[in-house]
C-alpha cells in the first residue's frame, strides 16, 4: 500500500525535485502540499509549488500555504541561493493549480483527522508549520505516523558556521519537532552534501528530452552556479528530495538513532543541530539521524520520477476507465 504523505516545503530548487519525486513514485501517496516561508516568502514558495506541480502535471494534490514567519524573531530568506523569485533559473508559465482554501496548519489538521491511516510528514523546509501544528492541535498530531524532515547536521551549517538554514530560520520550531517524542527523522547536509548533481547527472535529465527535464536541467544550471559563486562547490546538492527518497527506499538513508538538541542562544551557534553520535551526554536517543547515502540509487530514483512524470499522457476515455499517464 502508498505511504500517506504530506510534504511542508518552501520551493527552492530542490523542493522542486521533491514534490516531482513524491508525485510520481507509486510507494508514496501525496496527500497535500503545505508551504512556509523560508528559501523565499511564503507568498513566492507557494506560488513557485504551484509551478512545479502545472510543469510537472501534478493535479489533483491540494496546495495550502502557511506561516509567515517563525515563532520568534524576524525570519531570514535565501535569494543568494534560490534567487529573487525562489525558483530562479526556467520560465514559467502561470500556474493553473489552485491554492486550497484552508491555511497550512489546518489543512494538516483536517487531513490527519479524517485520513483513515496515519500520516508521514515530510517537511524540507523551516519546521514553523509542524511545530503549530503540535502545539496547537495534539489531536491530530497524534495522528502523525512519523516525521521525516531536511534540516540541521551532524557537523557544520551552511547558513553559519554552526547552523544549517532551514533549522536556524526557525531554531525553536525545530527544538519542538525534536523534543515532541514522535517518530523524528532529521537527513542533514552531512548527508545531502554527499550527493551532489554533477555533469553527468545534469546529463541524464537532459537526455530524457522532455519538456519536464529541460526545466529540470535548468533548475539544477541556476543552482549549481549559485553554489559555485557563493559556496565553491564543483556541483550543487539536491538536500530536500532526500526525505521522500527515505520513505520511499528505507535502505537508501543510514541513519542512526541518537541525542539531537538544537541551540537556542549561543551568540555563535543559536540555529546549530548537536548530534550526539558517541552517546558521550547519556541523554536518551529522540531522533533517526541520517548519516550516509546510496548515491547512485538517490539519482536513479530522481532521474526515473522526472522520466515518468514527463512521458505523454494517453487521454482518459470517455467511460473514464483509461489511467494517466
Amino acid at each position: 500500500m502508498p505511504i500517506p504523505v504530506i510534504l511542508d516545503c518552501d520551493p527552492g530548487h530542490d523542493d522542486a525535485f521533491a514534490i516531482m519525486l513524491a508525485a510520481a513514485h507509486p510507494a508514496v501517496r501525496l496527500l497535500g502540499i503545505t508551504t512556509v516561508a523560508g528559501n523565499q516568502t511564503v507568498e513566492k514558495t507557494t506560488l513557485n509549488a504551484r509551478r512545479v506541480c502545472t510543469a510537472a502535471g501534478i493535479d489533483g494534490v491540494p496546495v495550502a500555504a502557511g506561516l509567515a514567519r517563525p515563532l520568534h524573531g524576524p525570519g531570514i530568506v535565501a535569494p543568494d541561493i534560490h534567487g529573487e523569485s525562489g525558483l530562479d533559473g526556467p520560465g514559467f508559465g502561470p500556474p493553473t493549480v489552485p491554492v486550497d482554501g484552508r491555511d497550512a496548519v489546518t489543512f494538516l489538521r483536517d487531513t490527519l483527522l479524517t485520513h483513515p491511516e496515519p500520516v508521514t510528514l515530510v517537511p524540507t523546509g523551516p519546521l514553523t508549520n509542524i511545530a503549530t501544528l503540535l502545539l496547537t492541535h495534539p489531536d491530530a498530531a497524534a495522528r502523525i505516523e512519523r516525521i521525516v524532515f531536511m534540516g540541521g547536521s551532524t557537523g557544520r551549517g551552511n547558513r553559519t558556521p554552526a547552523a544549517e538554514f532551514n533549522v536556524l530560520a526557525d531554531p525553536e520550531a525545530a527544538d519542538i519537532v525534536l523534543g515532541s517524542g514522535l517518530h523524528v527523522t532529521m537527513i542533514g547536509l552531512n548527508v545531502s552534501h554527499r550527493a551532489l548533481a554533477t555533469g553527468e547527472v545534469v546529463d541524464r535529465f537532459r537526455a530524457l528530452g522532455t519538456p519536464l527535464a529541460h526545466l529540470c536541467t535548468e533548475l539544477l544550471t541556476y543552482f549549481g552556479d549559485t553554489y559555485r559563486e557563493v559556496f565553491g562547490f564543483p556541483a550543487p546538492p539536491l538536500h530536500d528530495p532526500l526525505t521522500v527518497a527515505h520513505v520511499i527506499t528505507p535502505g537508501l538513508v543510514r541513519l542512526v538513532h541518537a541525542p539531537v538538541a538544537v541551540e537556542l542562544t549561543g551568540t555563535h551557534t543559536r540555529g546549530a543541530t548537536v548530534v550526539d553520535l558517541d552517546g558521550v551526554t547519556g541523554a536518551p536517543p529522540n531522533a533517526h539521524v541520517g548519516v550516509d547515502v546510496d548515491v547512485a540509487a538517490y539519482w536513479d530514483l530522481l532521474v526515473d520520477a522526472v522520466r515518468v512524470l514527463g512521458a505523454p499522457r494517453r487521454p482518459v476515455p470517455a467511460d473514464g476507465d483509461g489511467v494517466s499517464p
